[in-house]
């Protein structure tokens, strides 16, 4: 008798393991939840099912060409499977589909076993998980406080806000700018030549102080999209922030930056954080190993999936660095995330973009309606990631009118291949 055959023995399975085999792989693009997701299927010889989730705004066609590369494969074998895909990532959406085939192996590895996924990857930390409410700002910082207070009054006991350029824009005297600049999207930010007055700092920091004012400083709050701007520029809003005891400055400067970053850590008195578009671990060492950042900020869509960032937040918590999650997902992703936030010590929040979303939590079966109460997401211990089924009634109502498929046939996909060795 193997080991393997022993083992499942004393394991509560769903299936037979070690005959589990990957048949079919399919997807569904949805729009409004709360973007445009694709809900990848990946179909098995036993009848079980296992889904994830394409980052947001990404190409389905991301996860779709490693179909041929996983069809026939035990998704029991995890690591084996993420190490014959993971060369098909990078950064960005481009780690998408690597990242939500990555969640669905662990939702069918769970569900045969009849494990929850946090189990696959360690055990859990904790039994909820505290989530922060995204918030995109308004140009009145009135409003914006009384919005963030609303969210407050939802339980969340943390928010997040933009505060950048864009409420700059049609100040006079705040940036100086050269033509053009306020439609360029592509430029990074060194080689913008934005920058932003001392009236501009001073605008900004009026504004996150009447936030404050009005939500208080017995609740969490984060800044985020301050614009294209070159490190000088940030250094001063970051000082001009201190006295506002934010949770973290998020993606003042490109990822790739990591001397700029630590420049910028070690100027200011405020968390600097960032990481949603780095993939897999290796990637984030060059900014934890120089202590550039007090925050690693991935988003699980794009760096790896939850084996992957499971790794980065241990990697991370050895430099002394909590980690963050950046999501803005359907409750798929969010649930694969809940697992690896369960799963990993130093996790401080989870993202959640989809607070004015009012049929976001229906759109899986299984799980508490709300799913998020108080600002927390309870740890479910049911196998995989712990939903039941997707609603299939809310999927047709949300499907992307731009390529509206429902798990639609993929044999078209069938015949993908190449010779992907990387090496003679």
């Amino acid at each position: 008798m193997s080991t393997s055959t022993i083992s499942e023995e004393y394991v509560s399975t769903g299936s037979r393991p070690s005959d589990l085999r990957i048949t079919d792989v399919r997807v569904a693009n949805l729009h409004g939840v709360p973007f445009r997701s694709s809900i990848i299927r990946i179909d098995t010889n036993q009848g079980l099912v296992g889904y994830g989730e394409v980052r947001d705004q990404a190409s389905a066609s991301y996860a779709l060409v490693l179909k041929s590369r996983i069809v026939g494969e035990n998704p029991c074998n995890l690591d084996k499977v993420f190490r014959k895909i993971k060369q098909f990532g990078h950064h960005g959406r481009q780690g998408g589909g690597v990242s939500g085939i990555e969640m669905a192996l662990m939702d069918l590895a769970g569900k045969a076993y009849g494990v929850p996924a946090y189990a696959l990857v360690g055990g859990k930390f904790r039994d909820t998980v505290r989530c922060y409410a995204d918030t995109p700002s308004l140009l009145d910082p009135h409003e914006m406080g009384e919005r963030l207070l609303e969210r407050k009054r939802r339980g969340f006991t943390m928010l997040k806000m933009d505060v950048g350029i864009s409420l700059l824009w049609d100040v006079p005297g705040t940036l100086i700018a050269p033509p053009g600049s306020r439609d360029d999207v592509s430029t990074m930010h060194p080689f913008t030549g934005i920058q932003v007055t001392p009236k501009g700092v001073e605008h900004l920091a009026s504004y996150v102080d009447t936030v404050r004012s009005i939500v208080g400083y017995d609740v969490a709050l984060a800044a985020d999209h301050f614009g294209h701007i070159a490190i000088d520029s940030c250094i001063r809003i970051g000082r001009a922030l201190e006295p506002f005891t934010l949770a973290w400055i998020e993606d003042l400067i490109p990822w790739q930056y990591t001397d700029q970053w630590r420049q910028l850590t070690e100027a200011v008195a405020v968390p600097t954080c960032t990481g949603e578009d780095i993939y897999l671990t290796e990637n984030f060492k060059p900014l934890l190993d120089a202590g550039a950042i007090r925050v690693v900020h991935p988003d699980p869509a794009t760096s790896g999936g939850i084996a992957e960032t499971k790794r980065l937040g241990d990697y991370a918590q050895e430099k002394g660095i909590a980690m963050a999650l950046h999501l803005a997902a359907s409750p798929i992703a969010t649930m694969a995330c809940v697992h690896l936030a369960a799963a990993t010590e130093n996790f401080l929040a989870l993202e959640h973009h989809a607070a004015d979303v009012p049929f976001w939590s229906e759109l899986v079966t299984g799980l508490p309606r709300p799913l998020i109460q108080d600002g927390f997401i309870t740890v479910p211990d049911t196998p995989g990631l712990g939903f039941g089924e997707i609603n299939e009634e809310l999927f047709r109502q949300q499907l992307d009118p731009r390529d509206p498929v429902f798990f639609a046939e993929t044999t078209h996909w069938d015949g993908e291949t190449s010779h992907d060795r990387l090496w003679s």
